[in-house]
């Protein structure tokens, strides 16, 4: 790393970390009730927004009433969108004249969108319209956040409460988390891409001259699309000459914002982030990595304001930062390290391949830790062509579950649940009840800690080890061996853990992958939201028991380190195989 790259990274930490505060304490006071500056503008369509819906605000629920209330306004969310894919070519604005989703492809998308995974096994600029981005898409990326941090908010009121049943209330805290935070940040971050350069608006794509025509030489096709080969197997080919190009259009800088502050990462192009009219500066490329990692990063010290003691929350903080800042270290030194085989040919230095040079080695690799430790999935730069250990960073960062930071609330509950089985194992150490918070960690909250923490990590390698033994999954590998396996691992992992990114170089649209991939997704949502919020209704109900000698303190260094080392150890014992015979067997392969 230069001078440059270095005070560049620094400089965006030292922004972030100042940020944190002032909006952790904000959303603490929206959560609470309490009256915020935004109070006087929104508080009175707040109310009529109930009124309209018959909502009491006043009105709160068990942790079953609110997983039933979250459950049953996703299954409506997927309804409409499932049914907005399906008749696209009937709706408005689609100059394109795009016709409807498969109802495999249907299904896997609007899966996605609701779950907050954003897993795209269609292209954007080729398959959805206008109408299906704003309407479809957009909307989701707003609801599927607010979701997230709303059963996040739900967790910690079960850990600050004490002797009641009572949660909140879904409605209102997903109404409250959209109005005050979600709509006003990305109001912001929209009007700042328009003015770097990111296009926002209605019109058909513009077809336009190149200034220097190109030709190249392409596979003949027969009348059912296949490749027409000659007597020997090779390709037959022909020359085409290219004149013009289609610069696709539309409304990309409002979902661009919302997709990284939300943690959503589906790109309005299919190259995501990489793209020059979703992420058009170096300016931009670092305010996208700042959004994707603002709201998991401030809810830490929400929680910390929340259970009556930010030092709780400053230390979960610790512990992202941490796991990320050693994990953008381990990406950065294979990157820069380059690849032997390359080297051989003359062309040494750092990896630049699948890169843009807009921003540079270490930025890239920021963006890339940042979108894969949170599940937002948007990405900057080509995942396939990264090193094999370069490639493992961001596979590893989902695998353990998507908490440094995690998904906007996702993370913070799933950071949590980590913390629980930290606190119950040390005090098994010491042959103490372990305590957390104040309240008794008991067998309730150590299973649904355990279904929180490995519903993913079972999904994944249960459906990684199907798609090995099946024939349509293996055939969509374009690489065989480990870089193969390495794909399919991530394709499975970015799905079940709800991140969304893809490894490419595996064709994802295909019924497997739609079918399953839909399952996995569904199960690394709302199997752990369930069991956190079972978690928090168990916790609520306990009676405080005040700290003595000999109880743990976790608000302090020892206890980080000792969290990070559960972390490490569970991600260790469940993934580690897995990883042996793809990125580590592909790079004692490359050094050998």
């Amino acid at each position: 790393m230069n001078t440059y790259e270095w005070l560049e990274i620094i400089f965006f930490f030292v922004v972030l970390l100042v940020l944190i505060k002032p909006l952790g304490t904000f959303m603490a006071r929206v959560f609470g009730g309490e009256r915020t500056f935004l109070s006087p503008i929104l508080v009175p369509f707040e109310d009529r927004l109930y009124r309209i819906c018959g909502v009491d605000k006043d009105e709160e629920m068990d942790w079953k009433g609110y997983a039933v209330a979250a459950a049953l306004f996703n299954l409506v969310l997927f309804v409409a969108l499932f049914a907005m894919l399906m008749l696209q070519q009937f709706l408005p604005l689609n100059p394109q004249k795009f016709p409807a989703f498969t109802w495999q492809l249907a299904l896997n998308t609007a899966v996605s969108f609701v779950t907050n995974t954003n897993w795209q096994a269609y292209s954007g600029e080729s398959a959805a319209s206008y109408f299906t981005q704003m309407v479809g898409f957009a909307v989701h990326n707003f609801v599927s956040a607010a979701t997230g941090i709303a059963i996040a908010i739900a967790v910690i009121r079960g850990f600050s409460r004490r002797r009641t049943s009572l949660l909140g209330n879904f409605w209102v805290d997903m109404t409250r988390c959209t109005l005050y935070i979600l709509l006003p940040i990305s109001l912001i971050a929209a009007v700042f891409l328009v003015s770097q350069g990111s296009i926002q608006n209605f019109s058909a794509y513009k077809t336009v001259p190149l200034v220097q025509a190109v030709t190249y030489d392409k596979p003949k096709l027969d009348g059912k699309g296949d490749v027409i080969k000659d007597a020997k197997g090779n390709p037959v080919t022909e020359s085409v000459t290219v004149k013009y190009v289609t610069i696709p259009m539309g409304p990309v800088a409002s979902q661009e914002a919302i997709k990284e502050l939300g943690t959503n990462g589906g790109g309005f192009f299919n190259a995501n982030s990489a793209h020059p009219f979703e992420n058009p500066t170096p300016l931009s490329h670092m305010v996208e990595i700042l959004l994707i990692l603002l709201i998991p990063g401030s809810l830490t010290y929400t929680f910390g304001v929340m259970v009556g003691n930010p030092r709780q929350g400053w230390t979960i903080l610790g512990v992202m930062l941490l796991l990320l800042i050693v994990s953008f270290g381990v990406l950065q030194w294979a990157e820069t390290s380059g690849n032997p085989l390359v080297a051989r040919l003359g062309v040494s230095g750092a990896n630049m391949e699948g890169k843009d040079i807009r921003f540079g080695l270490a930025a890239t690799n920021l963006f890339e830790v940042a979108t894969t430790g949170t599940s937002c999935g948007a990405v900057a730069a080509m995942h396939d062509s990264m090193t094999p250990l370069g490639g493992m960073v961001p596979l590893s960062l989902i695998l353990l579950g998507e908490i440094v930071f995690g998904g906007v609330g996702s993370g913070l509950y799933t950071m949590l649940a980590f913390a629980v089985i930290a606190v119950f194992v040390s005090g098994l150490m010491i042959g103490r009840t372990p305590e957390y918070l104040g309240k008794k960690i008991e067998v309730r909250e150590m299973w649904m800690s355990i279904v929180t923490i490995l519903t993913a990590g079972v999904v994944v390698l249960i459906l990684s080890g199907i798609a090995m033994i099946t024939t349509s999954a293996t055939a969509s590998m374009a690489n065989p061996g480990a870089h193969g396996l390495s794909e399919v691992l991530y394709a499975v992992a970015s799905m079940a853990n709800n991140n969304g990114s893809a490894f490419a170089g595996l064709n994802a649209n295909i019924s497997f992958y739609n079918i399953c991939g839909s399952l996995a997704m569904l199960l690394g949502r709302y199997v752990p939201a369930v069991a956190v919020l079972a978690m928090a209704g168990s916790l609520a109900g306990k009676k405080y028991v005040p700290p003595s000698l000999g109880t743990l303190p976790t608000d302090k260094v020892p206890f980080a380190l000792w969290l990070t080392l559960v972390i490490l150890i569970v991600g260790a014992l469940t993934f580690f195989p897995a990883l042996s015979l793809g990125p580590i067997v592909e790079q004692l392969t490359m050094a050998s």
